[in-house]
């Protein structure tokens, strides 16, 4: 790894008021943390769906109501992508534990944590409230915290987190950009520090986003994904020796297919058997969950629908789960140029437009998802 012991000792000295103080129950990461459990429905997620469906029906639109109503039966993650969003952690998880209690079977609370300072360096579309000249990563330090207060008020209901998507493909590809330059040893010690920090709870399992396939799976970007990886497990067992992750999160927010698209880039699955002995090679966990939310190409493909559904069943053991990360139907961000988070990608020619602003309901692309859904619903 690229890490000087003087480096380590930093940050072992910088981030130990977050190492618990007493001892915490072992984690067994051998286990996929999916087996066994029933997954959380949203509440937001449901209440946009159950809101969507009254307005198909308004418009006379029955046959895509009765699918949407479908869609809302489909488990999806939770993000925790500012700190308003942390209070509402505590609350989703007692729920949870309610309904563990009162049906005998065992929840899981799917989380993205995704707050890191000037994320989304490269674009914009996602940019965040943290801002690394203005205090970024202190604040993202006491972010990180709190979310390991609330989930510990709860330790009896798993919960599985995506931690911060994108930031790994705009260390590793981005680095001509001069936000993304100056962000990269930020967001390097700040991923280490959550996965330190938040793998101190045994009801805990992380997956660090990895990008997708045609972002970070190609010769060259493959290898210092892995190498990348490696270094920031390395980094967090600096400042909690027990730090420990499950495995990766690949394709979030993206389209890519899943055992189904011969062409390289295309297909998260080549993606995850390629990285996967690289990952070993390294020490780092070769466990994948992929994000089959939606399925198609680019940021709201007018050719996108629903994919495949959140599972265990795989087309590989290397895969724990198919999941959905990303919501369909909320948005990926603003085709509207005179937007401060404007991103070109999003008004391109294969776009679905106009777009509303990063996570705003988006009625007419849900519709579209549904329509296009593969399997259909």
């Amino acid at each position: 790894m690229k890490n000087s012991a003087a480096l380590l000792a930093l940050a072992t000295s910088l981030f130990a008021p977050f190492i618990a103080a007493t001892p915490v129950v072992a984690r067994d990461t051998s286990v996929n943390p999916f087996l066994g459990k029933t997954l959380y429905l949203d509440p937001l997620y449901s209440s946009q769906v159950q809101a969507a469906i009254a307005t198909l029906q308004a418009e006379g639109k029955t046959d895509l109501a009765a699918k949407a109503a479908e869609v809302a039966k489909v488990p999806t993650f939770i993000w925790i992508s500012q700190r308003s969003d942390v209070t509402k952690i505590g609350p989703i998880l007692y729920d949870a534990k309610s309904i563990q209690t009162s049906t005998g079977k065992a929840q899981a609370v799917q989380l993205v944590v995704y707050d890191l300072p000037d994320r989304d360096c490269s674009a914009g579309a996602s940019a965040g409230e943290y801002v690394i000249d203005n205090a970024g990563e202190s604040r993202y330090e006491a972010f990180v915290k709190a979310v390991h207060d609330e989930i510990q008020r709860v330790p009896e209901v798993q919960v599985i987190i995506v931690l911060e998507p994108d930031s790994l493909g705009n260390i590793i590809t981005n680095q001509g950009n001069p936000k993304c330059a100056k962000a990269a040893p930020v967001h390097k010690r700040g991923i280490s520090l959550a996965i330190a920090t938040l793998s101190q709870l045994s009801n805990v399992s992380i997956y660090v986003d990895a990008a997708h396939a045609g972002w970070l799976g190609w010769p060259g970007n493959i290898e210092a994904t892995a190498d990348l990886l490696g270094e920031l497990l390395t980094n967090a067992k600096a400042i909690y020796p027990d730090a420990s992750v499950r495995g990766v999160a690949t394709d979030v927010s993206n389209y890519n297919g899943l055992g189904n698209q011969p062409q390289m880039g295309y297909d998260d699955l080549i993606y995850a058997q390629n990285l996967a002995p690289l990952l070993t090679a390294v020490g780092y966990p070769a466990h994948f969950i992929v994000d089959q939310g939606r399925s198609g190409n680019q940021n709201y493909t007018r050719y996108a629908g629903f994919g495949l559904r959140p599972s265990t069943n795989t087309p590989d053991p290397l895969i724990d789960a198919i999941v959905w990360v990303k919501p369909g139907g909320q948005g990926d961000g603003t085709s509207d140029p005179s937007s401060p988070r404007y991103d070109a990608t999003c008004s391109s020619d294969a776009s679905h437009v106009p777009a509303p602003e990063a996570g705003t309901w988006f009625q007419s692309y849900f519709e579209q998802l549904i329509i296009n859904a593969n399997p259909p619903f």
